[in-house]
């Protein structure tokens, strides 16, 4: 709690997060705008903010972009705040703030830090049985080489489908990036569509995910695995609102998994 807590406490560093609340993915140049301090300056708060896990670095090509993540201040709220007999009402307006953020995005940024090595946890988005474990039965399938399908299984106790997924990036140790699948059948059921057209013009959207691994800026938080899903029409995409709290849930697991070392060295 201590580096979140001092983090919070400079006025800059809070302007800075608010800004990222309002539209992530804004580079050094765009958060420094009318802050009146140099860019290095703003560049040492979001540091400051980058080691307390309040914000995350995504490299797009040249440009270094920063994400709010909101889950350490979500922390914060169970932590203290709740204690103290404010908690419902707490939870209540921070809900209501993150789920604001969501709809003004048209992408889905999450990073986390895993105890592991860049080799295993590549091993581990990629290896039918880690997948099969951490996924509950879902999920992906491929040789993955680059142009390779990416077959998908929908069922646990269902086969893998050809769904029209194939592999963009294949760098073991570092990226893994595949176009992902347009709603089917079954997703209708699981959405209000208000029309036919309305479902016609989502099962069109082609969205795609990539995952980047590097080694963390301190190295006790072990490695850094960026999810980036993007290329969704709109912050109302269907299919945005589904990935959004899937990969939050998938994710947890595979890094329960790894910091486990269960299934590291031996056959699930």
């Amino acid at each position: 709690m201590d580096p979140i807590f001092k983090a919070l406490a400079d006025p800059s560093r809070r302007e800075l997060l608010d800004r990222l609340n309002a539209r992530g993915g804004q580079t050094l140049r765009e958060l420094g705008e009318g802050l009146g301090m140099s860019r290095q300056a703003v560049s040492k708060h979001l540091a400051v903010l980058e080691s307390a896990l309040l914000v995350t670095a995504v490299r797009r090509g040249r440009e270094k972009l920063y994400y709010l993540d909101p889950v350490p201040i979500q922390e914060v709220t169970d932590r203290w705040i709740g204690r103290y007999g404010r908690r419902q009402a707490a939870l209540s307006h921070r809900e209501q703030t993150l789920e604001g953020t969501v709809m003004d995005q048209s992408e889905f940024v999450y990073a986390l830090y895993i105890q592991t090595t860049a080799e295993k946890l590549y091993r581990a988005l990629t290896d039918p049985e880690f997948i099969k474990i951490y996924m509950g039965g879902y999920g992906p399938e491929s040789t993955w080489e680059v142009g390779a399908p990416v077959r998908w299984k929908m069922d646990p106790d269902g086969e893998f489908e050809e769904v029209g997924q194939r592999v963009l990036e294949a760098e073991p140790g570092r990226r893994l990036s595949y176009t992902w699948h347009t709603l089917q059948p079954m997703h209708r059921q699981m959405f209000d569509f208000a029309s036919e057209e309305e479902w016609e013009k989502a099962v069109r959207e082609r969205s795609k995910v990539a995952f980047d691994i590097e080694p963390a800026d301190e190295p006790e938080l072990g490695i850094k695995l960026t999810v980036t899903h993007n290329g969704f029409d709109s912050p109302d995409s269907r299919m945005l609102e589904g990935v959004s709290d899937g990969w939050i849930a998938i994710l947890s697991s595979l890094k329960t998994l790894l910091e486990g070392g269960k299934f590291l060295d031996e056959p699930a």
